[in-house]
């Protein structure tokens, strides 16, 4: 006899549902690498610039040269103030995507388990029939001798 377990096509959902999530969480990992790896940048580029302006003060600059090294530098503090709310909100997304990750684990898993319950179960009642079809074939045999 064959074996069918009966959730099959909802564990298949689930088990698409978990490579979707999969899918989710690393397309959400690529992004916050990506934000993150451009905010490093700019605050790397932030402490060069401000090391050469301290250099440009040493050796005597203008006022507008300082002037104008200062609202850049301003800027590119404002635009790392916005790359930093964009890797706070990617590293949320991503810790999201991880959550539902987990849950589509647990889920497949369960099901996957039940399969496994399921299936021994199966092959126990397989087993005992086929040992009450022995015990009936032994017990016809036994009384066609006795009938001779």
């Amino acid at each position: 006899m064959n074996y069918n377990y009966r959730f099959e096509k909802i564990l298949v959902v689930k088990e698409q549902e978990k490579t979707e999530s999969e899918l989710a969480f690393k397309e959400s990992v690529q992004v916050f690498e990506g934000i993150a790896t451009k905010l490093y940048e700019l605050l790397r580029k932030k402490e060069d610039l401000i090391a050469y302006q301290q250099e440009r003060l040493k050796v005597g600059s203008s006022i507008d040269e300082i002037n104008h090294y200062s609202k850049f530098i301003d800027s590119m503090e404002k635009t790392i103030e916005d790359v930093q709310q964009k890797v706070a909100q990617a590293r949320a997304k991503m810790n999201w995507h991880e959550q539902k990750l987990i849950e589509k684990n647990l889920e497949v898993r369960k099901y996957e388990k039940m399969r496994e319950n399921d299936y021994e179960r199966f092959k126990e009642d397989q087993l005992r029939i086929e040992a009450i079809q022995l015990d009936e074939l032994s017990t016809l045999a036994y009384y066609k001798r006795e009938i001779r």
